[in-house]
C-alpha cells in the first residue's frame, strides 16, 4: 500500500501495486504488517477525479480500494496462509515545525479532523501536541510543505489556519543555594490557616532532577504534613516561577518549620512550600536552560567554510568533520535548537539545495544571561496580554 487519499463520498481510498498473483474484489486478504484480515470491496482504477471500476489487479498493476479498516500506507497485504512483509519505506525525518491554530476560534475539531487525514495521505506530514507549550504542531520537510498542507486544510476541510514558530521548550533551575523560609499564615478568626516550612534548595547535577530530603527532628512538622509540603513545591516546579517553563535538576531539604493543632492543614503546608520555593528562587535568582541538537550537515566541499561560519554564529560547536565522498563534507555539531528551528530553510540559501541535514535532541544547558532575560521577558509580556 503506497498511498493513502481522503474522498469526501467514499472516505479513505488506498492505492497498492500487486508485486504477485491476483487481487480481486469481495474477497479476503490478510494485513501481514499489522496482522489483521481486511475485507476488499470494489476495485477500481483512479484517472483524475474519476473511478473506473476493476474485476482484478494483476502483478505489475496499480489499483484502489476503499474503506479499509485498518490498513495504512506502508503495510503489505497478502494472504493469511501465505503471509509475506515487504520492507517498509523509510521516511525522512521532519526538518521544520510551526504551531498552528485555527483563525476562527470553535473550530478545533475541524482542524484536528484535517490534521488527523492529512497524516494519513501523507505520512512523512506529521503532528504532534504539546503538553508543555500547549501548541499543536506540525511537522514537515520544508517551508513549501507546510504551505501546501495550510492550504489543504482550507480547500478539503473549511478551516484557516495561522501557523508560527513551534515555541521551544525551556527549562528553568535554581542558579545557586539559599535556606528560606516559606510561612502560609491567616488567623483572623474562625478556622484559620497556619503552615510555615524552612527549607534549603539549590541545583542539583545536570540530569538528575529533583531530589526532596526531610530532615525535620523533634516534631517540627507533624509527619503527615511532610509530603504536603513536597507537592507544593512540586506544583510549583511544573508551572515555573519566571519563565513559564518546568523547573528542574533541584535539591530540596526540609530542615524545620512550625504547625498550629487545629489550623495547619494538607493544602496550608503545600501552599507554604510553594511560597518556599519562590522566595528561594528570588534569592539566588534562575537560570533558563535550552535544549541543544546534535547537528550533522553534509554539503559540497564548496560550502563548507559557509557553513562552519554560520552554525559558530548560531552558537553552535563543531564536533568534528570529515571526508563524505563525492566531493562532499560532514560536519557534526552541537547547536541550540532556537538557532536551528528554520535550518532547512537557512542551509537551502547557503547550498542552493545542495546540503542536507539531520539533527536529534541531545542535552539541556544553561543559555546566556542576554537571551535567558528575553525569553523571561516574553512571557510577562504574553502574561500581560492573557490578563488584560
Amino acid at each position: 500500500m503506497f498511498k493513502t487519499l481522503s474522498d469526501p463520498f467514499v472516505g479513505h481510498i488506498t492505492m497498492f501495486r500487486v508485486f504477485t498473483g491476483t487481487v480481486r474484489p469481495d474477497g479476503a486478504l490478510f494485513n501481514a504488517t499489522q496482522s489483521t484480515e481486511e475485507r476488499v470491496g470494489q476495485l477500481f482504477s483512479l484517472r483524475g477525479k474519476d473511478h473506473e471500476p476493476l474485476t482484478q489487479v494483476v502483478a505489475g498493476d496499480i489499483g484502489a480500494v476503499a474503506k479499509l479498516t485498518h490498513t495504512h500506507t506502508g503495510d503489505t497485504i497478502s494472504t493469511k496462509g501465505d503471509p509475506v512483509q515487504l520492507a517498509p519505506v523509510v521516511l525522512p525525518e521532519p526538518l521544520l515545525a510551526f504551531a498552528i491554530e485555527p483563525r476562527t476560534k470553535g473550530e478545533e475539531d475541524k482542524l484536528s479532523t484535517g490534521l488527523a487525514r492529512l497524516r494519513e495521505e501523507d505520512p512523512s506530514f506529521r503532528v504532534s501536541r504539546s503538553d508543555e507549550t500547549h501548541e499543536t504542531v506540525m511537522h514537515g520537510m520544508g517551508e513549501a510543505h507546510l504551505e501546501v498542507m495550510a492550504e489543504r486544510l482550507k480547500r478539503k476541510f473549511g478551516v484557516e489556519v495561522l501557523t508560527h514558530p513551534a515555541k521551544i521548550a525551556y527549562r528553568e533551575t535554581l542558579r545557586g543555594k539559599a535556606k528560606v523560609t516559606g510561612r502560609h499564615v491567616k488567623q483572623s478568626g474562625g478556622h484559620g490557616q497556619y503552615a510555615v516550612c524552612t527549607i534549603e534548595a539549590g541545583p542539583s547535577a545536570r540530569g538528575e532532577g529533583f531530589v526532596y530530603e526531610d530532615r525535620i527532628v523533634g516534631g517540627a512538622i507533624p509527619s503527615q504534613f511532610i509530603p504536603s509540603i513536597e507537592k507544593g513545591i512540586v506544583k510549583t516546579m511544573a508551572e515555573g516561577t519566571v519563565s513559564g517553563n518546568p523547573m528542574v535538576d533541584i535539591e530540596v531539604t526540609l530542615v524545620d518549620g512550625k504547625f498550629h493543632t487545629v489550623d495547619s492543614s494538607d493544602m496550608a503546608f503545600q501552599i507554604a512550600g510553594s511560597l518556599a520555593l519562590k522566595e528561594a528562587a528570588e534569592q539566588v535568582g534562575v537560570a533558563i536552560l535550552e535544549p541543544v541538537m546534535q547537528l550533522e550537515v553534509i554539503v559540497p566541499e564548496a560550502f563548507t567554510g559557509d557553513v562552519m561560519g554560520d552554525l559558530n554564529a548560531k552558537r553552535g560547536r563543531i564536533a568534528g568533520m570529515e571526508q563524505a565522498g563525492g566531493g562532499k563534507q560532514v560536519i557534526r555539531a552541537a547547536v541550540p535548537q532556537a538557532e536551528v528551528a528554520r535550518y532547512v530553510i537557512d542551509l537551502r540559501s547557503m547550498t542552493g539545495g545542495r546540503g542536507a541535514f539531520s539533527m536529534t535532541f541531545d542535552h539541556y544547558e544553561e543559555m546566556p544571561q542576554h537571551l535567558a532575560q528575553k525569553v523571561i521577558d516574553a512571557h510577562q509580556a504574553a502574561r500581560e496580554v492573557a490578563h488584560r
